[in-house]
């Protein structure tokens, strides 16, 4: 075709990347046509075609995507080595939110092997195929001045619910599609040294497999819903100024999602404190007396709380609410339910009909506290570590010694005591899926409450800090009944409670702190919160490069 064409596929090739970073700009259909077309014309095993391109601009879709991918890469990272895990943290794995166009390959493998030329006797060639397909697609984005990037952090099987697809239908990931917001000189990994180019000479083989060490070594393991325009706009910011990329770490990205939501201009927030208490207790799996609970969410109202001062010192207002202790307090919300709760073990914790209120009065106050900037969450409640362990259990199927830790000044005999109680709760929630189901067998009142405070504060477009493992299950809860509230969420701190830390990687969350924290009441989350807040008020103030 002529030297004009070799160096131009020599030009397209060298410049091929891995784009993470996108504009917001609408790709025009005939652009995707033409990358749809390119990946149609691979070559395929026996001329079999397998490949079946699914185009994805819906937000929800891609919300939940890139939720899955939140979580898969927090979820890699706990399996490396400390350092490498930090430094894996740091990199930009996925575009899915920024770029305006997913196409997920998925491979139809529901054809026989034996059936098509070629299978039968290297079966995996169809996959090989899609892959040809991608790559194809990947240059002619290139060539038009498109980015693309290909996302494989993902449960495959989780991938394909997602989708819809049939038995026998699987990905190969997903592709990240738009206007690239970077030019990247070389490979994003290379230039993070994460890992270098190997030589060519060290990959290339001649005539057989040598049989003394000069044989290529085997690669290192170390495996141990904002709109786009908002995303792209917060990263922007954060590069003009007069600093290095990601000068506060794990800061830069939780600022990053607070501004990508809209927020801002955030100088403060609120702190939403719910309290119940837990016939849990009766069974002997607290050290303190139940009156406690009603004890600290009265000096809530009076402001003398640990949490109320840690929201004072954070610039917060404070919202006590009721969920149901031993005689009402005045100045607290009244959300108290009006059915009777059971111990878990043998009873339901709550009605359906009280989980619906519950949640319905967090929406509305959620709502309220939005308009105040951030919303942290806090609970007390004597014996709701309990409940806390038997809720995450239920929903991340787990074992009662998953989850199951000392709380607040526990034995050993009071811990083998909650794993007993878990455990009967989990007999009477198997097959249970739906989380607000779960939440009446298991969970308490507070936790429902302040799953429909992240409703409400998400959907009035506020950022929620989580606190503990309690102050995070109504996270959890959330977002599996609306998939983009993952989004809106910021981990304030990881806590010494054993499931805590599963809990945030199900959300796809880095926490902001490591305190090993015994308290709850919503201190960890205020003081994170103060930290986002100092943060914004770097990025306001600090100089810029132009």
């Amino acid at each position: 075709m002529g030297e004009s064409v070799t160096e131009a596929l020599a030009a397209v090739v060298a410049g091929r990347r891995d784009i993470r970073r996108y504009r917001p700009d609408a790709v025009p259909e005939d652009l995707i046509t033409s990358v749809l077309e390119a990946g149609h014309r691979a070559p395929s095993v026996g001329h079999s075609q397998p490949w079946r391109f699914i185009v994805v601009t819906d937000p929800t879709t891609r919300d939940r995507a890139a939720a899955m991918a939140d979580r898969a890469r927090v979820d890699q990272a706990a399996h490396l080595a400390s350092e490498r895990a930090a430094r894996m943290l740091d990199l930009k794995l996925e575009g899915l939110r920024e770029a305006p166009v997913g196409i997920v390959v998925a491979c139809d493998r529901r054809t026989p092997a034996t059936g098509v030329l070629g299978r039968a006797t290297f079966p995996d060639a169809d996959m090989w195929s899609c892959a040809t397909a991608i790559e194809n697609m990947w240059l002619t984005a290139r060539a038009h001045g498109l980015g693309m990037g290909w996302v494989t952090l993902f449960d495959p099987d989780e991938l394909a619910d997602l989708l819809g697809l049939p038995e026998g239908v699987v990905t190969l990931g997903w592709l990240c599609l738009g206007w690239p917001d970077e030019r990247p000189p070389s490979p994003g990994l290379e230039r993070a040294a994460w890992s270098r180019k190997t030589p060519l000479e060290q990959v290339v083989i001649r005539d057989r497999w040598p049989a003394d060490e000069s044989a290529p070594q085997q690669p290192v393991s170390h495996l141990r819903g904002p709109e786009p325009e908002r995303l792209v706009g917060a990263t922007d910011a954060a590069d003009e100024l007069l600093s290095p990329p990601d000068s506060l770490g794990v800061l830069d990205r939780a600022l990053n999602r607070v501004l990508a939501v809209g927020a801002h201009d955030l100088t403060g927030g609120t702190l939403v404190l719910a309290g119940a208490d837990h016939p849990v207790t009766d069974l002997d799996v607290s050290a303190f007396p139940i009156a406690t609970t009603r004890d600290v969410l009265a000096a809530t109202v009076a402001g003398t709380s640990l949490g109320a001062a840690s929201a004072a010192g954070a610039g917060l207002a404070v919202i006590a609410a009721d969920c149901g202790v031993a005689h009402a307090i005045p100045g607290a919300r009244d959300a108290r339910p009006a059915g009777e709760r059971g111990d878990l073990a043998a009873t339901d914790a709550m009605s359906d009909a009280d989980v619906a209120a519950l949640v319905a009065a967090g929406r509305e106050i959620g709502r309220e506290a939005a308009a105040s900037g951030l919303v942290c969450l806090g609970e007390v409640g004597v014996g709701n570590t309990t409940v806390a362990a038997a809720l995450v259990c239920a929903l991340l199927d787990l074992e009662p010694q998953d989850a199951v830790g000392l709380g607040s000044g526990s034995d050993a005999d009071m811990v083998a005591r909650k794993r007993d109680v878990v455990a009967a709760a989990l007999a009477r929630t198997k097959g249970e899926s739906d989380p607000l189901r779960l939440l009446a067998k298991v969970g308490g009142p507070e936790i429902a409450l302040l799953t429909g405070v992240t409703l409400g504060a998400a959907a009035a477009g506020a950022p929620v800090v989580l606190d503990g493992l309690a102050g995070s299950l109504p996270g959890v809860i959330a977002s599996r009944i609306e998939p983009a509230t993952q989004a809106y969420l910021l981990a304030g701190q990881v806590s010494r409670e054993r499931a805590h830390a599963l809990v945030l990687r199900e959300l796809g969350l880095e926490p902001l702190l490591d305190l090993r924290l015994r308290s709850g009441e919503g201190v960890g989350a205020c003081l994170a919160a103060s930290m986002v807040l100092q943060g914004l008020a770097i990025r306001r103030l600090a100089a810029r490069t132009r």
